[in-house]
């Protein structure tokens, strides 16, 4: 029984050491692709988010826009805005959650504008 006892404790670390291993390779490809991600984000734009406290992602989630078109981010700031406010029965908290998406988005606006700017006074080669 002794022998019986021993091969299933060797299976079950064999199985767990498995286990373990490929939740290790896992996570170093999320890690991988998630430097990635924020390799490609402008170092401007990643210091938007810092000092905004939101993403750009987030932002654009906050105002249900998918690209950043100045108008569409008007409009739905405009709206989310007036349901929001306090005399009407909305939330304050959510209210200025509104207005740091946008603040959020038209800096990435004009981190995209001066980085085009950028592009077109550089020199061909």
């Amino acid at each position: 029984q002794a022998k019986y006892l021993a091969q299933i404790i060797v299976m079950g670390v064999q199985v767990v050491g498995r286990a373990f291993a490929r939740a290790l390779r896992q996570e170093f490809a999320a890690s991988r692709a998630a430097a990635d991600a924020r390799g490609r984000t402008s170092h401007r734009s990643a210091a938007a988010s810092n000092l905004s406290g939101l993403s750009l992602q987030e932002a654009q989630q906050i105002l249900n826009v998918s690209k950043l078109s100045p108008e569409e981010i008007q409009k739905n700031y405009e709206h989310l805005f007036k349901v929001n406010d306090k005399s009407v029965g909305g939330s304050f908290y959510l209210q200025s959650k509104v207005v740091r998406a946008k603040e959020r988005l038209d800096e990435e606006l004009k981190i995209q504008a001066q980085e085009d700017r950028e592009k077109e006074q550089a020199p061909r080669t």
